[in-house]
């Protein structure tokens, strides 16, 4: 497994080694031990997430508050997405930052994005299917959701067209409002 920090080094793009022949491909798509080894990190991870959306789908930014702030290991099994990950650490020096990477069942990638991060990204294939392993729980009650578009942020989506949104997405607070309850 080859691990990369990105230009916000505690979000690290992960590539798993594949073996490939003409009946197909293998590869361990998680490893404890190799997950440690690649990034000096052992989160326990509680729960599986599958997300299936249609193109131009985005969702996020979506985050939890403490205690049940969310570490997330993000991969695509179908299709293709551009995966994005925003410091909303106070206090960091990349606060307000954000990186981002695309998602495919082809190229196999993932992104760990540890707590204290909002997490969103946009489907860009007909149909993409994103599977995700978190370090706790979903707690509907401690769920929190800062607006795509922020002007903050300036995310640049490979995108124009207006996505389509849920209505959780499309109430989204800016990141500034949403500060003084975030507490991470």
């Amino acid at each position: 497994m080859k691990a990369t920090p990105l230009s916000i080094p505690e979000v690290v793009l992960l590539e798993p080694r594949v073996f490939s022949d003409e009946r197909g491909f293998f590869f361990e798509s998680f490893n404890q031990d190799l997950f440690e080894e690649a990034t000096g990190l052992s989160p326990n991870f509680v729960q599986d997430n599958h997300s299936k959306s249609s193109m131009g789908v985005l969702r996020g930014l979506h985050y939890q508050l403490p205690p049940m702030a969310q570490g997330k290991l993000v991969r695509v099994t179908h299709g293709e997405v551009f995966d994005v990950a925003v410091d909303i650490r106070q206090g960091s020096p990349t606060f307000g930052k954000w990186v981002a990477e695309t998602l495919s069942a082809e190229n196999k990638k993932q992104l760990w994005i540890p707590e204290g991060f909002a997490h969103g990204f946009l489907a860009l294939s007909d149909t993409a299917d994103l599977i995700y392993k978190t370090t706790n729980y979903y707690d509907p009650n401690l769920e929190r959701c800062i607006h795509w578009n922020d002007a903050d942020i300036g995310i640049k989506w490979p995108t124009n067209t207006n996505p389509c949104l849920s209505d959780k997405d499309m109430f989204a607070t800016a990141l500034k409002s949403d500060g003084s309850e975030r507490g991470l």
